[in-house]
């Protein structure tokens, strides 16, 4: 059997639903494309797309989570392509202080969102 699939979405946990997605619109451009939220209230999942396919970012918010997630070593993270100019979104970045590691020889940079994931800052090319 041969399976064929397709991505769909990457999930995150955040402490604080309101200041995540100011966040990814700020840093990113990510827009919320979808909403889920439990008849109880015990939890809300928002969806973020960036207008130009159809993965989504999904940012689950859970009320009797208290502190902060544990993340490990961060080594899986999300990656971004950025268009435009790359050296302008770095100065931004840099700008809103979420810039957490910088790799020069390589080319590309990681940011962190309020929780701490750590997102890869590639240029469109």
């Amino acid at each position: 059997m041969e399976i064929r699939s397709r991505f769909d979405h990457f999930n995150i946990n955040v402490a604080d639903l309101d200041r995540s997605l100011a966040f990814y619109d700020r840093a990113l451009g990510l827009k919320e494309v979808g909403r889920k939220e439990a008849a109880d209230g015990s939890f809300v999942l928002v969806y973020l797309g960036d207008g130009a396919c159809g993965f989504r970012l999904e940012l689950t918010w859970l009320r009797d989570h208290a502190g902060a997630y544990e993340l490990g070593e961060n080594e899986s993270h999300l990656c971004m392509r950025v268009a435009g100019d790359y050296d302008a979104v770095r100065a931004f970045h840099r700008e809103m202080g979420c810039i957490c590691y910088e790799n020069h020889d390589m080319g590309l940079y990681f940011i962190s969102d309020p929780d701490d994931y750590w997102i890869e800052i590639l240029p469109a090319e």
